[in-house]
């Protein structure tokens, strides 16, 4: 779901949420690493620098390098060691972390240059060893050092024969990490601007708030923000791929990762291994597009919810709608002296839904809320927000924004935004006024000009790459990942399609997806385009 203007809820494209990341702390509390003239990260808090470490070469050196970098980034040396500071969520000593420099600005190459944290755990079986395979789990914002070791459990085939590695991208947490305002600014936006203005008042807030939000992001981290696009994400995912020695990038990308990974093969096609794109965000779509696509998506998925219920979806979709103003007008009493928004109810509908897993949780806060009691909903909202109990907020909400608004153009005034409402709220009553505002709130004011309308993935003599869909996505809706693979080029996308629930397909447990993904990256085996797994 989008994240809402002035630091408020869901991903613009969503973290991914299979069976394998059910652990993962995928947004966790910022430990910045800032620009340095010499590429060190300053690993405050740390978990991207190497503690005790001795230089570890790659494992296949000679990696094919025609980057046009200086020699200085292409051929450093990653000291791996130890992961400080507990942020990693390491539970073994195979987990180790580095820093590679990365320019600050690729136009630039011999200029500034930002630390990009690395970890990894090497691949088990050396004498069948693959190479690199390197994740994005979505976002964007999200923290691959924080995810991939929680998440790894669910990668047991993968890790036989490759190292797993997973990283922060630049301006998230340890690489640079953007901040824009304080954990008291933000509690102040979750529960006093409303996110479905309904008068001339409450519409100044809510923009005022997006623009001061974006002020703050300029002010305390105006150096990284033109930087942090996701152009320049896939370059440094190319000097990594040169680093650790990998002649060809291996990759798996979720949600917001698919359109890395799809950027990535469009910059660079004959370096394009083996590519998973799963919960795919559709490259056809702009702001506005991707407003639409996620309002059809959440709404699918509370139908879906519903009929499993034995409910009327039409008529459980007004009471829920009807339940959300009601909380407008008069929120509900939480644990801890905290209430119960309709900003705040409907995140934490919406955090519900990413998994079918969730929907009995998502049915014991609904009966809760109508009882008048709003603290499940509450609870399911924090989790969505990164809100510890202390009522702090993970960053992971500031890169996420910063990352989109650089990447995009299309910026939808206020006046366009009230305009598209009732188109918006024909598509959903209980979505439709969140995410249409939203359209106009997210970027509004922003410090940084855009890169494009919508991001290019055409890939024209990469190797074949996987793009999976599945029917019941919320966040990313499946018919995106016809559109990739459409965009990736004949002969490039390969097409597969689950017919299930949730937010990314593999590592769910179908057998059927798990079987045909793990054969596509451990043997190259490349499915049939237009595949359907139930």
């Amino acid at each position: 779901m989008a994240s809402t203007s002035g630091d408020r809820a869901a991903a613009r494209t969503g973290i991914a949420r299979p069976a394998a990341l059910a652990a993962a702390a995928l947004l966790a509390g910022s430990l910045l690493a800032g620009c340095s003239g010499d590429g060190a990260a300053s690993g405050k808090g740390g978990g991207s620098q190497a503690a005790g470490s001795t230089t570890a070469p790659a494992k296949s050196p000679g990696a094919a390098d025609d980057s046009g970098l200086p020699a200085a980034l292409t051929g450093q040396k990653l000291n791996w060691g130890d992961c400080e500071g507990g942020g990693s969520g390491a539970s073994d000593s195979s987990w180790k972390c580095a820093t590679l420099k990365v320019p600050l600005d690729y136009e630039d190459p011999d200029g500034k240059t930002i630390g990009v944290a690395l970890i990894r755990s090497e691949a088990r079986d050396d004498s069948k060893r693959i190479g690199s395979l390197l994740f994005n789990f979505g976002g964007p914002g999200g923290s691959g050092v924080n995810s991939l070791p929680a998440a790894a459990p669910g990668y047991p085939a993968l890790h036989e024969r490759y190292d797993l590695v997973g990283f922060d991208p630049r301006g998230v947490e340890r690489s640079g990490g953007v901040e824009c305002r304080e954990d008291a600014d933000t509690e102040k936006a979750f529960t006093t601007i409303d996110l479905t203005p309904d008068t001339a008042a409450e519409e100044k807030a809510y923009f005022a708030d997006a623009a001061a939000f974006g002020a703050g992001c300029k002010e305390k981290s105006g150096e990284i923000l033109p930087y942090v696009t996701t152009s320049n994400t896939a370059r440094d995912m190319d000097l990594m791929r040169i680093v650790l020695g990998d002649d060809k990038l291996h990759y798996l990308g979720y949600s917001y990762g698919t359109e890395l990974g799809g950027t990535y093969a469009h910059l660079f096609p004959e370096k394009v291994g083996r590519l998973v794109l799963d919960a795919v965000v559709d490259p056809s779509a702009d702001m506005i597009g991707h407003a639409k696509n996620q309002t059809r998506g959440f709404q699918r998925a509370l139908e879906n919810y519903l009929k499993a219920e034995g409910r009327d979806p039409k008529e459980g979709t007004q009471e829920i709608a009807a339940l959300l103003k009601s909380l407008d007008k008069k929120p509900l009493p939480a644990a801890g002296g905290r209430d119960l928004n309709e900003t705040l109810g409907t995140t934490g509908i919406t955090q519900a839904l990413y998994s079918e897993s969730m929907w009995p949780q998502l049915t014991a806060a609904l009966q809760a809320a109508e009882d008048g009691d709003g603290s499940p909903l509450l609870a399911l909202a924090d989790e969505y927000n990164n809100r510890d109990a202390s009522g702090r907020y993970g960053r992971a909400m500031h890169a996420q924004r910063s990352i989109s608004c650089a990447d995009s153009q299309v910026r939808p005034t206020p006046a366009q935004a009230k305009k598209l409402l009732p188109e918006f709220m024909e598509i959903s009553p209980v979505f439709g006024g969140y995410l249409g505002w939203d359209a106009a709130g997210w970027c509004h004011k922003w410090p940084v000009a855009g890169e494009h309308k919508t991001p290019e993935v055409s890939a024209p003599g990469a190797a074949p790459i996987l793009v999976i869909g599945t029917t019941g996505d919320s966040a990313t809706p499946f018919e995106g990942a016809r559109r990739m693979a459409d965009e990736l080029g004949k002969g490039v996308g390969v097409h597969l399609t689950f017919k299930g629930e949730g937010h990314g397909a593999y590592g769910g447990g179908n057998p059927c997806v798990d079987s045909t993904v793990e054969d596509y990256l451990l043997d190259h085996k490349v499915p049939e385009d237009g595949k359907v797994c139930s």
